[in-house]
C-alpha cells in the first residue's frame, strides 16, 4: 500500500481498526490531519460510517471527499460484533465508562440457561437506548443530560438482531457474537440480557467485526496507516 494510490479529493473508504478509548471522531481528526499536512490539501471533507463508542474497538469506515455522499448507505447495513458481558453487576452507562451501581446473584446461572435466554432477544425486538448515548433530545445529546445527573426517558426504537450467541462462559463474563440492524446498542443489549437472567449485566468488551461486506481484517492501524506517509512517519498518537 502506497499513499500515492490514494485520491482523498475525489473520494476514498477507508477501513480503519479503531483503538480502544479513541473516540470516532479522534480518528477523523487524526486521518484529516495527517493528509492536510502531509499532502498540503488545505480542505478536506472526512465523515463516517457508525459511531463506535470509545471503549469499543474494531471497523471504522471513513469516506472522505465525493464519497462521504455514501456514508448513509454504509451506515444502513449490517453490523457484526464480538465482545464479553460482565453478569451480576450493572452501570447506568451499562458498560465501563461508570463504576458498577447495583450488584445481583448469580449463583442460580448455568450454561444452559444463559444460552437458552438468548432467543428472547433474536428477530425484530424493541430496545430502549442507553441515557449515556448520542440520541439528541431537544437538540441536546442524551449523555449530556445524564452526565450532569438529570433523569431522562428515551423511546423504545425496533432493531433486527439476526444472530445472538455466546461463544464461551467462564462466570462472571460471557463471550458472545451477535449480528445485529443499524440503531441497535450492545450495550442495552446486555442490560436486558442481565435481566433476563434474573441477574444484571453491563458490556466489559465490544469489537465491531463487519460492516456488509467490510470486515476488520481488511481494516488498518492507525499506526500503518500513518507510516504511509514519508513526511511524518513514528508519530502515532
Amino acid at each position: 500500500m502506497n499513499i500515492e494510490e490514494f485520491n482523498f479529493l475525489e473520494g476514498e473508504v477507508l477501513l480503519i481498526n479503531k483503538p480502544y478509548k479513541w473516540t470516532s471522531f479522534d480518528v477523523i481528526n487524526k486521518i484529516r490531519c495527517l493528509i492536510k499536512y502531509n499532502l498540503g490539501i488545505k480542505k478536506i471533507k472526512i465523515g463516517h460510517a457508525g459511531t463506535l463508542d470509545p471503549l469499543a474497538s474494531g471497523l471504522l469506515i471513513l469516506c472522505s471527499g465525493a464519497y462521504t455522499k455514501k456514508i448513509e448507505s454504509y451506515q444502513a447495513q449490517e453490523k457484526e460484533y464480538t465482545g464479553k458481558f460482565f453478569l451480576g453487576a450493572t452501570t447506568p452507562s451499562f458498560d465501563l465508562e461508570t463504576e458498577v451501581d447495583f450488584e445481583f446473584p448469580t449463583s442460580h446461572l448455568n450454561e444452559d440457561f444463559i444460552k437458552k435466554s438468548t432467543s428472547q432477544f433474536t428477530g425484530e425486538i424493541m430496545q430502549v437506548p442507553p441515557i449515556f448515548s448520542a440520541k439528541k433530545i431537544g437538540g441536546e445529546r442524551a449523555y449530556e443530560f445524564a452526565r450532569s445527573g438529570k433523569e431522562i426517558t428515551l423511546p423504545a426504537n425496533t432493531v433486527t438482531i439476526s444472530v445472538f450467541e455466546i461463544t464461551n462462559i467462564e462466570l462472571p463474563y460471557i463471550s458472545f457474537r451477535v449480528v445485529c440492524s443499524k440503531g441497535t446498542y450492545i450495550r442495552s443489549l446486555a442490560r436486558d440480557f442481565g435481566k433476563s437472567l434474573n441477574s444484571g449485566a453491563y458490556l466489559a468488551e465490544l469489537c465491531r467485526t463487519r460492516i456488509g461486506n467490510f470486515e476488520l481484517k481488511d481494516a488498518i492501524n492507525l499506526s500503518d496507516f500513518e507510516s504511509l506517509f514519508p513526511l511524518r512517519k513514528n508519530n502515532f498518537g
